[in-house]
C-alpha cells in the first residue's frame, strides 16, 4: 500500500474510510524548510466531527467493546506491524510536514511508535479489579471499565509519538478514538490512520478529523458523546477546553507546557553536562519545539564562564541546521510561519531586557548562502542569553524555539528557588556528582520529571506529565491507562 504523494489532497478518517469535509474545504499544509506547500488536508468543521463521533461511539456500543482484551492487543500489534512496515514513508511524511530531521524521526520516533503500541497489548490484558474484604457476609469487588468515545487532540512537533502514547493507552483500555492533528501538521495522522485499518482494527474505532482547533477542537469538546478529552498543547487551551467542557463535565488529562530548569553544579562531569544543557535539551532536532526543552540554564558562579564558553564550541561544532530531509541535518525548521515570528519576537525581547546574546539570533536566509533554496524556510538558529534574570519574560514565559536563558547561582538553596520560581512544572535537570544533593532536588523540584546528569530520556514505561501550568495526568506507563478507564464497585450480599 502506497502512502501520501506530494501535491494530493488527503481526506479525513471516517468509520474506517476516506471521507471529504463536508464543507470542501481544505488548508495548505506548508512545508518548513522551503515555506512551500506541498498537500492540501481538510479544513473541517463539527459536521465533520458529529460523523466521526457518531461512529466512534456505534463501535465502542458494537464490535470494539464486545472483543476480549486479547483481541485488543492482537489488533494494536498488528497496527505496530504496518507501521513498521511503511515506517520509511511515515517519517518522510511527518519531516516534510512539520521540519523534524528524518534521522530523528526515522531513528528516534518511528521505533517508538512501534515500541508504544506493543506496549500498550502487552498491557491490555492487565488491567484488574481488586477485591475488597469488607465484612464476611458480603463480596466487594472493583471493575475497571473503558469511559466510551475519547477525544485526542495532538500538537504538531511529534504528532506520530504522542498519538501512539495516547491512542495506544485509550484502545488498550477499550475505548474508541476521534482524533484531531494539528492544523498545522495533520499529514502524518491522516495518513497512519488508514493503518489501523490494513491491520484489521474495526471500523470506527479511531477517527481523525482535520481542522482549525477553535472550529473541530471545539466541536470535539462540546459533543456530549465524546466523554473524555486528552490534549497535548497549550496552557490556554487547556483553560479553554476546561471551561468548554465543564457543563459535561468530560474527564481531562492535560500535558501542557513548560520552562524547564537544567541545573549545573560545580561538581558536575562537564563532559556529559554540556551537550546534555545544549543540544539534548534545547538545541535539539526539533528546533526547541518540545515541551520538555530545558530552556533556563542556571550554573554555578564559580563554573558560569568556562560552561557558557564551552556550550558555544559544542554547538558550534555539533549543529547542522538544514533542510529535514537531509539526513545530516541535525536541526530543522520551526514548524510554522506564526512560531517564527513568536521566536523572532522573544529574541528581540531578550535584547532588549538586557540579556547578553552569546550566540544566535539568526532567522531564515540568514543562516545560508545567498541563493539558497533554504532561504525561504522557517529556520531560526540556535540562540544561548547570558547574564539573563529569572523574572526576564525570556526566562519566565515558553517560546518554543531554539531559545535558552543562562541564570549564574551561587549555592543550592538560590538554585532551587529560582528552579522553583515559575508557573510551569513539567521537567527539570540536575548535574551533580553529589548523590545526597541529587536526592534532595528530586525532592523539592516542583516539576513531573526530575532527571539527574541525563536530559530528556522519556519512555513509554515511564509515567509523563507535569504539575502546576503544566497540566495533570500522565501519558505512557501503566498509571495513565487509569486515565482511559472508569471504576465500578460491585457488592454481592451473602447471606
Amino acid at each position: 500500500m502506497a502512502l501520501l504523494l506530494e501535491g494530493h489532497r488527503i481526506d479525513n478518517w471516517i468509520d474506517g474510510r476516506r471521507v471529504p469535509p463536508q464543507n470542501g474545504n481544505y488548508l495548505e499544509s506548508i512545508e518548513p524548510s522551503y515555506a512551500k506547500a506541498w498537500i492540501e488536508v481538510p479544513d473541517g468543521d463539527a459536521a465533520d466531527v458529529e460523523l466521526a463521533v457518531a461512529a466512534a461511539r456505534s463501535a465502542f456500543e458494537g464490535p470494539w467493546r464486545q472483543l476480549p482484551a486479547m483481541a485488543r492487543a492482537g489488533h494494536l500489534r498488528s497496527v505496530a506491524r504496518e507501521v513498521a512496515e511503511h515506517a520509511e514513508e511515515l517519517a518522510t511524511i511527518e519531516s516534510r510536514d512539520n521540519g523534524s530531521p528524518i534521522a530523528e524521526v526515522s531513528a528516534g520516533d518511528l521505533p517508538a511508535v512501534c515500541e508504544m503500541l506493543n506496549y500498550w497489548a502487552g498491557a491490555a490484558d492487565k488491567l484488574h479489579g481488586e477485591t475488597v474484604q469488607i465484612s464476611p457476609g458480603s463480596f466487594n469487588f472493583t471493575i475497571h471499565e473503558p469511559i466510551g468515545v475519547c477525544g485526542i487532540i495532538v500538537p504538531w512537533n511529534s504528532p506520530l509519538a504522542i498519538l501512539a502514547a495516547k491512542v495506544g493507552a485509550a484502545l488498550a483500555a477499550g475505548n474508541t478514538v476521534v482524533l484531531k492533528p494539528a492544523e498545522q501538521a495533520a499529514a502524518s495522522i491522516l495518513t497512519i490512520a488508514e493503518l489501523f485499518d490494513a491491520a484489521g482494527m474495526p471500523p470506527g474505532v479511531i477517527n481523525v478529523v482535520s481542522g482549525r482547533g477553535e472550529v473541530v477542537g471545539d466541536a470535539l469538546v462540546r459533543h456530549p458523546d465524546v466523554r473524555k478529552i486528552a490534549l497535548t498543547g497549550s496552557g490556554e487551551t487547556a483553560r479553554i477546553i476546561t471551561e468548554r467542557s465543564a457543563p459535561l463535565l468530560k474527564q481531562l488529562t492535560f500535558e501542557l507546557g513548560g520552562k524547564s530548569p537544567n541545573i549545573v553544579f560545580a561538581d558536575a562531569e562537564l563532559d556529559r553536562a554540556i551537550p546534555g544543557v545544549s543540544t539534548q535539551a534545547v538545541f535539539t532536532g526539533s528546533a526547541g519545539q518540545v515541551c520538555v526543552a530545558g530552556s533556563r540554564l542556571l550554573i554555578h558562579a564559580s563554573i558560569y564562564d568556562e560552561v557558557i564558553d564551552r556550550i558555544a564550541k559544542h554547538v558550534e561544532a555539533s549543529v547542522r541546521l538544514g533542510d529535514a530531509l537531509d539526513a545530516s541535518t541535525s536541526m530543522g525548521p520551526i514548524a510554522f510561519h506564526e512560531q517564527l515570528e513568536k521566536v523572532k519576537r522573544y529574541v528581540e525581547i531578550g535584547q532588549k531586557e538586557g540579556a547578553e546574546l552569546v550566540f544566535g539570533a539568526r532567522f531564515g536566509a540568514d543562516n545560508f548562502a545567498p541563493g539558497d533554496a533554504l532561504g525561504n524556510g522557517y529556520f531560526a538558529a540556535p540562540t544561548l542569553f547570558r547574564d539573563a534574570h529569572n523574572d526576564m519574560r525570556v526566562c519566565r514565559e515558553e517560546i518554543f524555539g531554539p531559545v535558552t536563558c543562562a541564570i549564574p547561582f551561587e549555592d543550592d538553596d538560590e538554585a532551587l528557588a529560582i528552579a522553583n520560581d515559575t508557573p510551569y512544572g513539567l521537567a527539570s535537570g540536575v548535574w551533580t556528582c553529589d548523590l545526597k544533593r541529587a536526592h534532595r532536588f528530586v525532592r523539592d523540584i516542583q516539576a513531573g520529571a526530575v532527571w539527574v546528569n541525563a536530559y530528556r530520556m522519556i519512555h513509554w514505561a515511564a509515567p509523563f506529565g507535569g504539575v502546576k501550568d503544566s497540566g495533570y495526568g500522565r501519558d505512557s506507563g501503566l498509571e495513565s491507562l487509569r486515565g482511559y478507564q472508569q471504576t465500578k464497585t460491585a457488592w454481592i450480599d451473602l447471606h
